[in-house]
């Protein structure tokens, strides 16, 4: 609806009368009330954090708090609405309402029509369990906004002169003014910074009790027992400077004074809990929020998954890779969790022995590790015989042995969390590429190659650190745009590209690795194990063929590829626009029947199809045949060559790219190959003979996929494509070149 019918809507309302307006004004602000309701809800839960001090300590230093707190600005003070004991002192019950500034803009509120935020705040001691229940809500619109904090001390399980402290809380924003969205973006900031604020509130306290002398105070007992005791410990709760108990009335130990014993490890206080410094020292730096995904997540699946509980770290990267939206990465996690029991991946490491055949051919490794600590695993993918591999071993072989690499690539990072004392959670990967050319492009290879990126990525998110890919050779540009459609984006921005020796020197891998770790065969000093791979021996393939309609292939053909028919004398043609000079035009196609040659060729003229379709023979029959380049057309005048024809078999799969020089219209051209016409002095090729008696009609098919790929997203990435030499490359033989071509070509079958 345009500015006018904006207006002539808003006309139409004015005219209604004021008592039913009235009404779907109430009925708009009921509705709004009960949207709000579905959407406007957060969760929180904090890890378990522990003080290292007894909970008779902690309990002082957290009364210290009130009635003002000046390490929380915006808590401006507290008032005691009530306050019970029990007969015997066990029990004390605190009932406090807290004022909170809260840092929210001027307008809202204005709007609001309030300063400050009340919440009533709800303390039960118990000195015999040596426990503390703190239950907060908000007074400050109740009706609109509802805030339930839950927060505990108690002892520690397995040290009791230490303390441990958890917090839960819930926003639920039913209405407010319309700025729902808004107040729930500040009350999140506001809890998260003062939840930040907590551990470092009550330790300030405790180290000001320390430093006037008070290391320790007795525990609880009952009034019969000592009454002097209970006395003195409830003159120093209520904040008495001039106490000061000291630990030999006891005959406490050295712990027992309140100094800080470092763990040697971390340990959980309990086994469905996770410790605030167990996080920081083995998952790395989280935000509150993130904690709490973490917590609620590892609960949840403790409650309802019947089988292994992954560790911790395997869950983060689960929440990491769905931005720590829970509900997503609950499903991501539980997909793979029951694709892992399904294929027995837990017991991979135990079970798979790779074949002689991937020990001497695969050529990939593990390597040290990198300057961040993580381990380094080396692929040398430009001197693998993928097709080999694949016909060899067949997908699932592969696939495993992938597998195994990541589960090796997760028990490494533990070991390297041990040894350098930080989180280590995912690895690098370093890709050679020299000797890479149209052969690593077979489709059946590609395809293998696709299935297991898609694999990796449901089951191993997060886990590539950094990917280091160097002397990425000019046909790079190819296998990229076939295989970063099926990359995450996230992972794909921990790329890094060299082209030619770019990776030497500052700026390259000296950068992520160090000098005296990088392979020999990458000009370094240190001495690489991964095996140089080599043709794999055509006699260890398998003999069994993969059908060609399996779902496989057709999705892949259905999706990606389009057909084409090429009849006798009417050729199939597809035209390509190039707006700017330099760009790069892909190709892939298979011949499914006869043979054809196959031409590219440029012209500044547009082509027309107009009328194309009705001058051909057997229109009928034709189908998916396009024909463009006007029989009028002069070669050399109207339109010129790009390439030179390349005669395809039947069978064959090609591959080509070819680099634009000028814009205009490129035309990929297939038509069907006849034999050549013998003259008086020459007899005509065997090849030919026997390829003319093969055909059995006058139409050849093949499915064809092209694409354009800016020369700019290639700049920094491969080499300058102005170096660019033409030519064709053959499987069996090497790139040849020609400095008179102003094009640049690869073609592979």
């Amino acid at each position: 609806m345009g500015p006018a019918g904006l207006r002539r809507a808003r006309g139409v309302i004015t005219r209604v009368p004021v008592a039913l307006r009235n009404r779907m004004t109430v009925l708009q602000l009921c509705f709004e009330e009960r949207m709000c309701v579905v959407k406007m809800v957060q969760k929180y839960q904090s890890p378990v954090r522990v003080y290292k001090y007894p909970f008779e300590l902690v309990m002082a230093a957290y009364e210290k708090r009130f009635p003002t707190c000046p390490e929380i600005p915006v808590f401006l003070g507290s008032e005691i609405l009530h306050e019970s004991r029990s007969d015997d002192g066990a029990i004390h019950i605190i009932e406090r309402s807290c004022k909170l500034n809260v840092d929210a803009p001027r307008l809202l509120k204005k709007i609001a029509g309030v300063e400050y935020v009340f919440f009533i705040q709800k303390n039960t001691v118990n000195w015999k369990e040596r426990t503390l229940r703190i239950e907060a809500h908000n007074e400050t619109f109740a009706n609109r906004v509802v805030v339930l904090e839950t927060c505990s001390y108690s002892v520690h399980p397995e040290n009791e002169d230490w303390t441990c402290f958890e917090q839960s809380a819930s926003l639920d924003i039913k209405s407010f003014f319309g700025f729902e969205s808004t107040v729930e973006k500040i009350a999140m900031k506001q809890y998260t910074s003062n939840i930040k604020r907590g551990k470092e509130v009550i330790e300030h306290y405790l180290k000001e009790l320390i430093s006037q002398g008070i290391t320790f105070i007795p525990r609880w007992t009952p009034p019969s027992a000592c009454r002097q005791k209970d006395e003195g410990a409830r003159a120093v709760e209520h904040g008495a400077d001039d106490v000061r108990l000291e630990s030999g009335a006891r005959g406490t130990t050295k712990e027992q004074t309140g100094s800080s014993c470092p763990l040697a490890e971390p340990v959980s206080p309990d086994a469905d809990k996770l410790d605030a410094d167990y996080i920081e020292r083995y998952l790395g730096q989280l935000t509150p929020m993130q904690e709490s995904c973490l917590i609620r997540l590892r609960q949840w699946l403790q409650e309802t998954h019947k089988g292994k509980i992954p560790k911790d770290e395997h869950i983060l990267r689960f929440l990491r890779a769905r931005d720590f939206n829970i509900d997503k990465a609950r499903e991501m996690l539980c997909q793979s969790l029951s694709w892992r029991k399904q294929y027995q991946v837990d017991y991979i490491l135990q079970s798979w022995r790779p074949p002689a055949l991937l020990d001497e051919y695969y050529t990939g490794g593990w390597h040290y590790q990198d300057k961040d600590g993580r381990p380094l695993y080396i692929l040398r993918l430009g001197q693998m015989d993928t097709k080999g591999l694949v016909k060899a071993l067949g997908e699932e072989s592969l696939l495993r042995h992938v597998l195994s690499i990541n589960e090796e690539g997760q028990k490494r990072c533990e070991e390297n969390t041990n040894v350098f004392g930080r989180p280590i959670t995912s690895w690098t990967c370093l890709v050679d590429l020299e000797g890479l050319n149209m052969r690593h492009l077979w489709r059946p290879g590609v395809k293998a190659l696709l299935r297991i990126i898609e694999v990796v990525e449901d089951n191993y998110p997060e886990t590539l650190g950094r990917l280091l890919i160097v002397r990425a050779p000019r046909v790079f540009p190819v296998l990229w745009t076939l295989v970063s459609p099926f990359i995450n984006e996230n992972t794909r921005q921990k790329f890094l590209i060299y082209s030619g020796n770019n990776y030497q020197g500052p700026g390259g891998l000296v950068d992520y690795v160090d000098k005296d770790v990088i392979p020999d065969f990458l000009g370094g000093d240190c001495m690489c194990t991964v095996p140089e791979g080599g043709l794999v021996p055509k006699s260890l393939y398998q003999t069994e063929e993969e059908p060609e309609n399996s779902d496989h292939i057709r999705l892949w053909t259905e999706t990606i590829y389009h057909s084409a028919s090429v009849l006798k004398g009417a050729p199939h043609e597809v035209v390509v626009e190039i707006l700017e000079g330099e760009s790069v035009i892909t190709w892939d196609f298979d011949i499914l029947k006869g043979d054809v040659v196959f031409s590219l060729f440029h012209s500044k003229r547009a082509p027309q199809t107009s009328h194309k379709e009705a001058t051909l023979p057997s229109t009928s029959s034709a189908g998916d045949n396009m024909q463009l380049i006007d029989k009028t057309w002069v070669l050399g005048v109207d339109y010129s060559r790009m390439e030179s024809p390349l005669v395809c078999r039947e069978g064959e799969s090609i591959q080509g790219s070819h680099v634009t020089r000028w814009p205009g219209f490129y035309i990929l051209q297939w038509k069907m190959h006849g034999p050549v016409p013998c003259s008086g002095t020459s007899l005509p090729r065997v090849d030919d003979v026997l390829a003319s008696l093969q055909v059995s009609s006058h139409k050849c098919k093949l499915i064809y996929y092209y694409e354009v790929l800016a020369s700019k997203d290639f700049r920094g990435s491969v080499s300058s494509l102005e170096s660019c030499n033409s030519g064709f490359s053959q499987l069996s033989g090497a790139t040849t070149s020609s400095s008179q071509s102003q094009s640049s070509s690869h073609l592979s079958r």
